[in-house]
């Protein structure tokens, strides 16, 4: 008879109270509750950690220790299944003396429940349909080649773009989702990379933004932890800056 890997018992990701504690803002927005009935999860020791199964990408949040311990226990109980994670800071270093970590990259998850000061560039901005997927593709090559989200992307609610007098794009931005529990994720913000520095990006993010908290009551967004002018306007349009994360590689060499 052939074995058979069962998955693991879903876990309650709410039942030790860390969506309320500071630091734990990937909790509190990017885990559905009621949780979903296929999601897989692990709790435990002031930590959590769920799995997204297409991407082989898991989530945890928590104390490190703890959350590299849950990521580890994931990785062991479903061979092959855990392939990425994302996770507080520090948790690469504690994963990596038992797996092969490969790539981290110091993150921060962003979130702000209030609307941002008006940005007077804002009146520039208009919404972007499917008709425009292909502009905004070849933009995004040119300008944000690394961008994490593209037209035609199933977790995209909404597209924006900012244009000049000659009716160019100059500017773009998707209101995405997180996987999960589907809150409002700013994502693939880009300007012309010969027009930066004049406020496009910020009147583009400040729009973005407002519209994200006039209809869902927040928004939330990643920011690379050495980006230096984004921390400086995300904190200027009041995203808090309290959920520094790590991600990184599973390498199965």
């Amino acid at each position: 008879m052939q074995a058979t890997t069962l998955p693991p018992r879903t876990a309650d990701l709410f039942a030790q109270g860390l969506e309320l504690q500071t630091g734990a803002a990937l909790l509190r927005f990017g885990a559905a509750r009621p949780r979903p009935a296929d999601r897989i999860s692990w709790s435990g020791d002031g930590a959590v950690a769920w799995l997204d199964e297409p991407r082989g990408h898991l989530w945890s949040v928590g104390e490190p220790t703890a959350a590299a311990g849950l990521t580890l226990r994931a990785a062991h109980q479903l061979p092959g299944a855990v392939r990425e994670f994302t996770g507080p800071r520090g948790t690469d270093v504690l994963l990596g003396r038992h797996l092969a970590v490969a790539d981290p990259v110091p993150w921060v998850f962003r979130w702000t429940l209030d609307e941002p000061p008006l940005h007077p560039a804002e009146e520039r901005v208009t919404e972007l349909d499917e008709a425009h997927h292909g502009e905004l593709l070849a933009f995004l090559g040119e300008h944000s080649p690394a961008h994490s989200t593209g037209p035609g992307s199933s977790d995209v609610r909404l597209w924006a773009g900012i244009r000049d007098a000659d009716g160019r794009l100059v500017a773009c931005g998707a209101m995405s989702s997180l996987r999960d529990s589907g809150a409002p994720l700013m994502a693939s913000v880009a300007t012309d990379a010969a027009l930066r520095g004049q406020g496009l990006g910020a009147a583009l993010t400040s729009w973005l933004t407002r519209y994200a908290v006039r209809r869902y009551g927040c928004c939330t967004l990643w920011q690379l932890a050495d980006n230096t002018p984004a921390d400086r306007l995300y904190t200027r349009l009041g995203y808090r800056n309290e959920d520094p994360c790590v991600a990184a590689r599973i390498s199965s060499h």
